[in-house]
């Protein structure tokens, strides 16, 4: 609750002890002289409520309960309809705003709460868990969602779903680059979903490596992930494409020194670094050797894609666009704006 006055402690407390005292809770009150108040009420299967009082203006109820069935929910709700209901009989027409946030599930079978790139925590409609493997290199988790198919999660990070054919579109280019007869580098990509849409494009010879790519992570695409991957992560070899399971830096710098050249490289290895100090980060220091080592390899009239970041993070989007100043050769740039639907966010 956001008043539009100062909250008069005393007051709210006595007018929602009754309320709790019914539910059969037990009060015990902390009190700060400019700080308000604290209220916790106690229930002897466990659930408790936080009732804390701001001075200012803010009041804050929390409710934690175990409830694993519909009645346990609803007498929740029930609970805080009361104190809903009391609060404006209180304040009158002095309540700015309420707002209930709905339940964080904790301990669950499925875990549905993911991160997105700049903070926020998305609660997901997950429904299943398809796989969950830990490999030498990280935790690998396909989930399904109702409404994105099956996700893909290395390591706490949403990577890729079945719904998100937009980025693998933007990566390639949005549709206006012709690929056909041409030479292309994947560094990453280990969903298999950059190299199954290039393929179908008639390329001369599409060659997908990565750093550390992960065995594990190929096996799990190519058995829950075939609307991204279809058959091409079946075999590590195709009639126009070959896939490398080789760490990608020794791999760029050989194809420099004999001479090998591509007409689009593909970086799907990792986002920019959400770091905006990138000399006290190594992980922009990987990003600028895998850029010089690309450029090394890409023809004179060649393209280099790669995925940005949240754009919300701006400073870390500035700064990746200051170390394409810092290549050894010079370079145009552009960018492109998509929503990725599993992210949740645009990129």
């Amino acid at each position: 609750f956001f008043l539009n006055l100062t909250a008069d402690c005393n007051a709210v407390l006595k007018a929602l002890q009754p309320i709790f005292q019914e539910q059969g809770m037990t009060e015990t009150v902390h009190n700060w002289e400019d700080h308000g108040y604290l209220a916790t009420y106690v229930k002897k299967n466990g659930s408790f409520a936080n009732l804390r009082i701001h001075p200012h203006g803010l009041v804050l109820v929390d409710l934690q309960s175990y409830n694993d069935h519909m009645k346990g929910r609803e007498e929740v709700d029930q609970l805080l309809n009361k104190v809903e209901e009391r609060m404006k009989e209180l304040f009158h027409g002095n309540i700015k705003r309420v707002k209930r946030l709905p339940a964080i599930l904790r301990g669950g079978v499925i875990d549905r709460y993911w991160p997105t790139a700049d903070g926020r925590l998305v609660e997901y409609d997950i429904d299943e868990v398809v796989y969950d493997e830990d490999s030498p290199f990280q935790n690998i988790k396909i989930l399904h969602s109702k409404q994105f198919g099956n996700i893909l999660i290395l390591s706490g990070d949403v990577n890729l779903a079945e719904s998100d054919l937009a980025y693998t579109q933007a990566i390639m280019g949005s549709g206006k680059e012709d690929y056909t007869g041409k030479e292309v580098l994947i560094l990453g990509g280990g969903d298999g979903g950059i190299l199954y849409e290039i393929v179908k494009l008639k390329p001369k010879m599409v060659t997908m490596v990565a750093s550390n790519i992960d065995q594990m992570v190929i096996d799990g695409c190519k058995k829950y992930m075939r609307k991204t991957c279809g058959d091409v992560l079946d075999n590590l070899k195709g009639e126009c494409y070959q896939v490398l399971i080789e760490d990608c830096i020794p791999v760029l710098k050989r194809y420099a020194k004999e001479g090998r050249m591509f007409d689009y490289v593909i970086n799907d290895l990792t986002a920019v670094p959400i770091s905006t100090s990138p000399e006290e980060d190594s992980t922009w220091e990987f990003l600028r050797l895998i850029l010089d080592l690309s450029m090394k390899v890409l023809k004179q009239d060649g393209k280099y894609f790669t995925q940005g970041n949240c754009i919300n993070l701006t400073d870390a989007l500035t700064l990746y666009e200051e170390q394409l100043s810092r290549l050894y050769c010079p370079v145009e740039f552009s960018k492109e704006t998509v929503c990725v639907p599993s992210y949740m966010e645009l990129y």
